[in-house]
């Protein structure tokens, strides 16, 4: 079998004293996203406005933006509301029901946000999808997923969400939130306002595993046991690809804000050239397909690919519990 061959290997105490290094990548949000968004709210599909000709009696109806962007109002027999301010619809309504009322003064309140969402998953007492009906901080939307998960043997959160390896995820980028900073430390200049279709993931704390992507037969999370090495992490997802390129393997440790990574000659290891690499509870194994120079840049492509993977399986499974996973199978449950 691929991967089982035995060969000598130099014993290890722990991982080497040499080889992992920082990598430069953001480590703070640009102060412009602290500040609250200045744009008008623009109507999308499924949110819901209060429309009234305020001189004519029962004229007040909720209705909905419909899939194709249209609302169906009084006489109206559909009217593009999708993309407009609700002070752009109320003027465009005056105009057009002036066919059917004398100088029409027409009262437009939105009362419902379905277009615009936020995930917040993991170790939160009430993981969803958010509306994102008002400027909204990171804070503001853990806040309205009930905060973090409270331990109902000690009271504390301290041992259930891994706030190091929490992450938010906007258009399949890593943003340079550091949620260790913001949630014990108290640093607001970690808090961002979100943006529709953010995610925000706060994985548990009691998850030990290391996880094994990119050119391997089954990228996967590995059970973190007395000690996995970086061998046995990948024999576990069933060994490298033939067309694996094994003289640089990454592997990413610590806060993804201040990533310490290591690049492992991992046929020096097979050959019994080198040491075996201990792993740590939170690695990420990264086993590339093909020759890669720019460690700054291939960090991030990893960190970025490692988020979108898990943001995937973890929203199909909020979505449909018992869904297959996405793209790869890791579990990241406890």
């Amino acid at each position: 079998m691929a991967g089982c061959t035995h060969v000598d290997r130099p014993a290890f105490d722990g991982p080497p004293t040499v080889g992992f290094q920082s990598v430069d990548v953001p480590s703070a949000p640009d102060p412009a996203l602290l500040q609250p968004p200045t744009e008008s709210f623009r109507l999308g599909v499924g949110d819901l406005v209060e429309i009234e000709v305020l001189e004519a009696s029962g004229t007040r109806r909720v209705c909905r933006v419909m899939p194709d962007g249209l609302i169906y109002y009084d006489l109206l027999r559909g009217f593009p509301a999708e993309g407009l301010t609700t002070a752009e619809l109320k003027t465009q309504l005056e105009t057009e029901l002036s066919a059917h009322y004398r100088s029409p003064q027409v009262g437009v309140i939105l009362r419902g946000v379905n277009s615009r969402k936020v995930w917040v998953l993991g170790r939160v007492n009430t993981s969803g999808l958010y509306p994102l009906d008002k400027p909204t901080t990171v804070l503001e939307a853990i806040a309205r997923s009930g905060g973090l998960f409270t331990s109902r043997f000690s009271g504390t959160t301290e041992e259930l969400a891994d706030l190091k390896h929490s992450f938010l995820v906007r258009g399949g980028e890593l943003m340079p939130v550091d949620f260790y900073a913001l949630l014990r430390d108290g640093d607001m200049s970690q808090n961002i306002y979100l943006q529709d279709g953010d995610y925000i993931y706060l994985p548990s704390a009691l998850s030990q595993q290391v996880y094994v992507l990119g050119a391997v037969n089954k990228p996967r999370a590995v059970g973190f046991m007395d000690q996995v090495t970086l061998v046995s992490a990948v024999a576990s997802a069933f060994d490298v690809l033939p067309t694996a390129y094994t003289r640089r393997i990454l592997v990413v440790r610590g806060r993804f804000t201040e990533p310490q990574v290591a690049v492992v000659d991992y046929e020096a290891i097979r050959r019994g050239e080198a040491p075996d690499l201990a792993l740590q509870p939170g690695d990420v194994v990264w086993v590339p397909a093909s020759p890669w120079n720019n460690l700054e840049d291939y960090t991030k492509l990893v960190l970025n690919t490692f988020v979108r993977t898990v943001a995937a399986n973890e929203g199909a499974r909020f979505a449909v519990p018992n869904a297959d996973e996405i793209g790869i199978d890791i579990d990241l449950t406890p």
